[in-house]
């Protein structure tokens, strides 16, 4: 140990602890930042956590590899955290049956438009790699741009949406959620529990309709 002061490093990093912590960490502290901020849309604590840990690897020469040995677990809950979405649905159910007609409309509008632009790039993360892996595309390019369409809609959709004059919130979240899918629909919840509610039946049912769509499309134009 005495003969490299680096060892510890060199140990701990092969750690998957190490990175868990890090990450969670992280995260706290970001969390905690746009708290003090007021949930500003710039202080988005999964952008913020991004380029911290993000240098933090490249400063260290630690590989997304063993990187992901360690955060893989907080990529696991992704699913549980999706599920759990069934509860603020089940409770506001009342209100979105009410609003089926509109937000259909809004869903078939919102999906078409995200799949002329960039196909997978406006559901969650897990599908859109799937349905790039279904294309032959690459799935990492694919999780990189969802990842910066979930930042950039979670950032600008409050400010947007107030210029706007668009005060209901069920519409506020239902049009964040098909264009920014988890990251905007986190956002939702940071706003109103309407709004995330609404914001998480519409990542579900666009997730759903841009797997139909996409490859149908590609279908369609290879003919």
């Amino acid at each position: 140990m005495s003969e490299n002061p680096l060892s510890l490093w060199v140990y701990l990093s092969q750690s998957p602890l190490l990175w868990l912590t890090v990450t969670l960490l992280v995260y706290a502290i970001a969390d905690a930042v746009s708290l003090a901020t007021h949930r500003n849309p710039l202080a988005n604590p999964v952008l913020h956590s991004m380029w911290i840990i993000g240098a933090f690897l490249l400063l260290t020469g630690t590989s997304y590899t063993t990187y992901f040995g360690g955060a893989q677990f907080v990529h696991f809950l992704l699913g549980p955290a999706t599920v759990a979405l069934a509860v603020p649905l089940y409770e506001n159910r009342k209100l979105v049956a009410a609003s089926v007609l509109p937000m259909l409309a809004a869903l078939v509008a919102g999906s078409l438009t995200a799949v002329i632009s960039v196909a997978p790039k406006s559901v969650t993360a897990g599908i859109a790699m799937g349905i790039s892996e279904s294309l032959h595309a690459d799935p990492s390019l694919t999780a990189v741009a969802v990842v910066l369409t979930g930042i950039m809609g979670a950032i600008i959709v409050t400010p947007l949406m107030n210029r706007m004059g668009i005060a209901d919130f069920r519409a506020r979240g239902f049009a964040v959620g098909v264009a920014a899918h988890g990251i905007g629909t986190a956002r939702a919840f940071q706003v109103d529990a309407v709004a995330g509610a609404f914001a998480g039946i519409a990542m579900s049912l666009n997730a759903l309709v841009t797997s139909l769509l996409v490859p149908l499309a590609v279908t369609l134009l290879v003919r």
